[in-house]
């Protein structure tokens, strides 16, 4: 049988991974994604061909993908979190199509809007969206809309992709943004290599978050009006009255 399956391997460690995603590679005579990730999974590839490649070919990927399909081979493309937030699931999906390649499974898995939150504590506990940072397929103007529509309604966030070498400025570029709309004093906070090696995490203002370092394995979170920080944990209260 041949098939692609675009498998979200969630944060880092392989304890995170759903089952379908274990089963997914499983099931796979090839193992094709971004380097970082493809060494995430090397003890569950003994027996698989592993073709791993850098940043910004994700397209060459998707196509490498659908001959190796069309050649009779199953294949698991792979990807950071879950496949259809910020990753592969959606240029897989239109490269089998105009490939006339039908026989494509999305395969879920917890993308680090929701991982990130669980390390802080309850920072997405009401209504919330996430936005990426990154330029490279969106307008900056079209990001700074988002951010700023999303400050006034009041929504708690999840930032993508904060920086990077070329974009080191860019979370301090979205903190001024949202302090137009939001007080400096808004409760915020960060994790870096969520599930990995290296985990580390910080509560923190909006003001401190500005001045504060990332990159690509950084997630964000801006609390709404009602978010708090006790006790090392930083709490979106759901509306429940505890009393």
């Amino acid at each position: 049988m041949s098939r692609i399956y675009v498998a979200g391997i969630g944060p880092g460690s392989i304890s995170a991974m759903t089952e379908d995603a274990k089963r997914a590679i499983e099931n796979s005579d090839v193992i094709v994604g971004y380097k970082v990730y493809t060494d995430l999974v090397r003890e569950l590839c003994e027996d698989k061909e592993i073709i791993d490649s850098g940043m910004r070919q994700e397209i060459e990927r998707c196509m490498l993908c659908v001959d190796l399909a069309k050649s009779g081979r199953t294949v698991s493309l792979i990807c950071s979190g879950d496949a259809g937030v910020y990753a592969m699931a959606s240029p897989m999906l239109e490269v089998a199509q105009e490939a006339g390649f039908s026989d494509v499974v999305i395969v879920p898995g917890v993308t680090s809007a929701l991982s990130g939150a669980a390390v802080l504590g309850a920072p997405l506990s009401h209504d919330f969206c996430t936005i990426s940072l990154s330029d490279l397929l969106t307008p900056w103007e079209t990001i700074e809309k988002r951010l700023k529509l999303a400050a006034q309604g009041d929504f708690c966030i999840a930032l993508y992709n904060p920086a990077s070498r070329k974009r080191a400025d860019y979370l301090k570029r979205a903190c001024e943004i949202l302090m137009q709309e939001l007080p400096e004093g808004r409760v915020c906070g960060y994790v870096r290599n969520i599930g990995r090696c290296g985990e580390e995490s910080k509560i923190c203002t909006l003001r401190e978050l500005s001045d504060e370092p990332a990159d690509m394995f950084v997630t964000v979170f801006i609390g709404n009006s009602r978010t708090y920080a006790k006790d090392g944990r930083m709490i979106t209260p759901r509306g429940y009255k505890l009393k």
